[in-house]
């Protein structure tokens, strides 16, 4: 760092890239902290709401001065950088950012796990899931435009929708008109463990807040049952599965 900076102005370039950095740290966790705020004090149902026009509003104007500070055309509302990318490009970026998704998540577990152990780590863990999981119902929801009670087969599409499907292999098996099993025939992390000789991670407990409260989110009359997670022991095709129900 430059000797005792009195302002940004003060800073070297590398020094100037770290600081603009940090401040795109900062305006996610803003983002986050009036999300969370908002849904304290008033409700999921409003934050969601308030949480769309903010981000309809706040995305425009933001895009519109990036785009002419650093001098990238929009297109549509995109960044023409991106939409111009071949498919193979852009399929190759998704996958990227879902992976950097997974990162996200492992190194806050981690970062708990090394310095308060593994109970509280899956204790924020397991709550950070009841909270992030309707959200991404409620994001898929609305980026496939899926009625209030989609059913079954809108929960079909939308598990191909979660950022996990970008990352893992996962399959359904239909069991008939009222319910199918889903099953993680891969799954990064726990294949990742495999590798190492390590045992599986013990999901169960977030996977029953992770699944329930998604499939519940996308339709309130779908119920989830676990068939199998670890610790429990599983079938070389899958490592979790479960099945899912519409309630008349």
């Amino acid at each position: 760092m430059s000797d005792r900076p009195e302002t940004p102005n003060d800073l070297n370039n590398k020094e100037l890239a770290q600081y603009i950095v940090n401040l795109f740290q900062r305006i996610v966790i803003h983002y986050s902290l009036w999300f969370t705020e908002v849904k304290h004090q008033m409700g999921m149902e409003k934050a969601l709401a308030v949480l769309d026009e903010a981000t309809a509003r706040g995305l425009k104007i933001q895009m519109s001065r990036l785009s002419k500070t650093l001098g990238f055309e929009m297109k549509n509302g995109l960044p023409a950088v991106l939409t111009n990318l071949s498919r193979e490009s852009l399929l190759e970026l998704m996958d990227s950012v879902s992976a950097n998704w997974l990162v996200n998540d492992g190194v806050w577990f981690q970062a708990v796990e090394f310095a308060h152990g593994m109970n509280d780590a899956k204790r924020c863990n397991d709550s950070a899931w009841a909270q992030f999981s309707p959200f991404e119902a409620w994001s898929i929801k609305k980026f496939l435009n899926m009625p209030t009670h989609p059913g079954l087969e809108g929960l079909k599409k939308a598990l191909g929708f979660r950022v996990y499907a970008n990352i893992n292999v996962q399959s359904i098996v239909d069991e008939g008109p009222d319910s199918f099993v889903f099953q993680m025939n891969d799954c990064r992390v726990q294949s990742a463990r495999k590798r190492k000789g390590l045992d599986d991670y013990p999901c169960k407990s977030g996977g029953m807040v992770e699944y329930t409260y998604f499939a519940r989110s996308i339709d309130d009359c779908i119920s989830t049952e676990c068939i199998g997670c670890p610790p429990d022991k599983h079938p070389e095709e899958w490592y979790c599965a479960w099945r899912f129900k519409i309630n008349s």
